[in-house]
C-alpha cells in the first residue's frame, strides 16, 4: 500500500448534501477495507451507510431498528441533533483503524466554507480522534479558470435529469435540487427539495433540513402540490425547532395554518406548537399553559379524522404529547392516564402488526412514568417489552440499565450499558453510566477510563467533567484534577460539583483563598450540596477556624443520610474540629457514632482508643 497517498475532495454541500466530504472519503476507503478487513466495515455499518448512502449496496445493514422495515410515514422517531456526532465518532474510529492497517493518508479538502455543519463536525472529529501520523487534513482554497457562462434553465433541467438517472442518493441531496431550483419547473424543484429534507431528517441532519426546507418552501404551492408543500412545512419546522430556532419554526407553522383546511395538518401544527412551548431551548420562553391550549386543540381536531386507524395514531400521538406537558406540570398520575388511553386506543383500533414504532414509543413513555411514580417492577416489565420490540435501538438499553442500577442489579445494568455501546454508533452516555457503576464498586481506574472515553467522544459532555475531576482528587492526582476542573468549567462555568472538586484541589495545594472562593461559589449554586459543606469544613479546620469547621461539617451531616458511606468520615472530621474547639464530650460522641457505622475503620478506632 502506498504510504504517501493523497486524495483531493470537495466539501461543497451543493454537490451531495450534508456529507459531501465524508462520503467522498468513505468512497475511497471502504472498498479497500472490504478487501482487507470486511468485519471492520460491518462493525460501522450504520455510520457508513449514513455518510455514504451510495455505498449501501456494498455495505450490508447489520444493525437496523424496526423503523427501517416500516413505511416512511410510520418512522416517527426523529433523531436528535447530536446523532451526527455519534455518526462522526463511528466514522472516525473506522478511518483510524483502517489507516492503521493500510497506511497514512493525506486529504486535501476543497470548499470547506461551503460544507454542511454535519461535514464540518465530521472533519473536526477526524482531526481530533485520528492520529496525525495516520491522517492529515489540509484545507485548500480552490483556484483555476473562472467559471463558464451560467447554464440556461433548460440546461439546468437536463443536468438534474442526468443526475437522477444515475440512481444515486448523494446528488439528490445537493446537486439535483440546486439544478431544479434554477430550471424551468418550480413544482419539480419543490419535489426535489422534499426528497432531500425527508432523507436528511431521517438521518438527523437538521441544519441541512432547515436550509433545504426553506429553499423548497419558497417554490412549493399548497394548491398545486399540497403533499409536497406540507412535507416541506413539517420537515422544516421540526428541524428548526430541534436547532433552537423555534421562532422561525412557529412563523412557518402559523403561515401554514392560513393555507390549509386539513384537520390532520392543523392538528399536527397544534401538536408541534405545543411541543415548542413545552421544550423551548430558552427556558424563559417555555409556557405550559400555552402548550396545554395547543395540545387540546390538536386533540379536538383528531375527532374530524375520517378513519379509525388514522385517528388512533394521531390521537394517540397527541395524548402522548399532552402526557409530557402534564409531567412537566408535576402531574405524573394524569400523564400516565393519558398514555394508558393512547395505548388502549392503539390496541383497539390498530391491527396487531400495524404501527409498531408508535406502539413502542407509547410503552417506553409508560415505562418512564412507572419509574417516576416509584412503580419500578412495572417499569422494568415495560422496558423489557420495549427492548424486545426493537433490540437495535440503543437508547432504551440506557433507560432500562438505569432502572436496574436503581434496583441494585448492577451487573445487569452494566450489561445493558455495554449492549448500548454495541447497538449503534458510539456515544458517551453508556460509558458515563458504566463509570458510575465501576466507581461504586471501588474500581476508580476503570471508572476514570470510562469517563476519559466519554469525553473523547464528546468533550462537551458536561456530566463527565465533575466525576472525572472528583476521581482524580480521590487518586491524589491534583494537577490532573485541576486541569479537569478547568476543562469542565469552560463548558459549564457554574457547575457546583466542579467548583467543589476545584476547592478540594486548591485545599490540597495549600491555596486556601482560592479554595474558599471555589467552595463558596459551589454553595451559592447548590446550598444543599453536602460535599461542598464538608470540604469547606475541612478547609476551615486546616486554617485554624474550628468553630466554622464544626458549623460546616454539621450542615454536611444534616444533608447526608445516616447510611451514606461518607457519614463516618464526616463524623470523624467533626470530632476533630469539636476537640480543637474544646468540646470533648461531643467529639467523643461523634467518634463513637462513627465507630458503630464503620467498625473496621482503623483511624476511627485508634482515635477512640486515644
Amino acid at each position: 500500500m502506498n504510504r504517501d497517498r493523497v486524495v483531493r475532495i470537495s466539501a461543497d454541500r451543493r454537490l451531495r448534501g450534508p456529507y459531501t466530504a465524508g462520503g467522498a472519503l468513505l468512497h475511497t476507503l471502504v472498498p479497500e477495507a472490504l478487501d482487507i478487513a470486511p468485519a471492520a466495515v460491518a462493525e460501522h455499518d450504520i455510520e457508513i451507510r449514513t455518510v455514504a448512502p451510495d455505498l449501501r449496496d456494498r455495505v450490508h445493514a447489520r444493525r437496523q431498528p424496526i423503523s427501517a422495515h416500516r413505511p416512511r410515514a410510520e418512522r416517527i422517531l426523529v433523531p436528535a441533533p447530536r446523532r451526527t456526532l455519534r455518526v462522526a465518532n463511528g466514522v472516525a474510529e473506522f478511518v483510524r483503524d483502517h489507516l492503521a492497517r493500510s497506511g497514512p493518508l493525506t486529504v486535501e479538502l476543497l470548499d470547506h466554507a461551503e460544507a454542511d455543519p454535519a461535514d464540518r463536525e465530521l472533519v473536526a472529529v477526524l482531526r481530533r480522534r485520528v492520529p496525525s501520523e495516520l491522517l492529515t487534513i489540509t484545507t485548500l482554497r480552490r483556484t483555476g479558470a473562472p467559471p463558464g457562462p451560467e447554464p440556461t434553465p433548460r440546461e439546468h433541467d437536463l443536468r438534474a435529469d442526468g443526475l437522477v438517472a444515475q440512481g444515486l442518493i448523494g446528488p439528490r441531496l445537493g446537486a439535483v435540487p440546486w439544478h431544479r431550483e434554477r430550471g424551468t419547473d418550480p413544482r419539480r424543484a419543490a419535489e426535489a427539495y422534499r426528497f432531500a429534507t425527508e432523507w436528511c431528517l431521517e438521518q438527523g441532519c437538521h441544519h441541512s433540513v432547515a436550509e433545504l426546507g426553506l429553499r423548497g418552501l419558497a417554490l412549493a404551492d399548497p394548491d398545486d402540490a399540497p403533499e409536497t408543500w406540507w412535507g416541506l412545512v413539517h420537515d422544516t419546522a421540526i428541524a428548526l425547532g430541534a436547532l433552537g430556532r423555534e421562532d422561525e419554526a412557529e412563523r412557518i407553522l402559523m403561515e401554514a395554518r392560513e393555507r390549509t383546511t386539513s384537520p390532520l395538518w392543523h392538528s399536527t401544527i397544534a401538536y408541534t406548537l405545543a411541543m415548542h412551548a413545552t421544550r423551548h431551548h430558552d427556558p424563559a420562553c417555555r409556557d405550559l399553559d400555552a402548550a396545554l391550549g395547543w395540545i387540546n386543540t390538536g386533540i379536538a381536531l383528531c375527532g374530524l379524522l375520517p378513519g379509525p386507524a388514522e385517528r388512533a395514531v394521531k390521537l394517540g400521538f397527541d395524548l402522548n404529547g399532552k402526557a409530557l406537558i402534564e409531567t412537566r406540570r408535576g402531574r405524573p398520575e394524569c400523564a400516565l392516564d393519558l398514555v394508558e388511553e393512547a395505548i388502549d386506543l392503539a390496541g383497539r383500533d390498530l391491527p396487531d402488526d400495524a404501527q409498531p414504532v408508535h406502539k413502542m414509543v407509547l410503552r417506553a413513555n409508560r415505562a418512564q412514568l412507572y419509574d417516576l411514580l416509584g412503580r419500578t417492577a412495572d417499569g422494568l416489565r415495560e422496558w423489557d417489552a420495549v427492548i424486545a420490540a426493537d433490540p437495535a435501538y440503543p437508547d432504551y438499553y440506557i433507560d432500562r440499565g438505569n432502572l436496574l442500577y436503581k434496583l441494585g442489579r448492577v451487573a445487569e445494568a452494566v450489561a445493558d450499558y455495554e449492549t448500548a455501546m454495541e447497538a449503534g454508533p458510539p456515544f458517551p452516555e453508556p460509558y458515563f453510566n458504566r463509570s458510575q457503576a465501576r466507581f461504586a464498586a471501588g474500581d476508580l481506574t476503570g471508572a476514570l477510563a470510562d469517563l476519559d472515553h466519554a469525553l473523547e467522544l464528546d468533550p462537551g459532555f458536561a456530566e463527565a467533567h465533575p466525576n472525572r475531576a472528583g476521581i482524580l482528587v480521590a487518586l491524589d492526582r491534583y494537577d490532573e484534577a485541576r486541569a479537569a476542573c478547568d476543562a469542565g468549567l469552560a463548558v459549564t462555568p457554574d457547575d457546583p460539583y466542579l467548583l467543589c472538586a476545584l476547592g478540594q484541589v486548591e485545599t490540597a495545594a495549600g491555596r486556601h483563598g482560592p479554595a474558599r472562593e471555589a467552595l463558596d461559589r459551589a454553595l451559592a449554586q447548590d446550598a444543599a450540596m453536602a460535599a461542598a459543606w464538608a470540604c469547606r469544613g475541612v478547609l476551615a479546620f486546616a486554617t485554624g477556624d474550628s468553630a466554622a469547621a464544626v458549623r460546616d461539617l454539621s450542615r454536611a451531616l444534616e444533608l447526608t443520610d445516616e447510611a451514606d458511606a461518607e457519614t463516618p468520615a464526616l463524623l470523624f472530621n467533626r470530632a476533630l474540629a469539636l476537640r480543637a474547639a474544646g468540646r470533648e464530650d461531643e467529639a467523643r460522641a461523634d467518634l463513637e457514632r462513627a465507630g458503630k457505622l464503620a467498625p473496621g475503620d482503623e483511624e476511627i478506632q485508634q482515635a477512640l482508643a486515644t
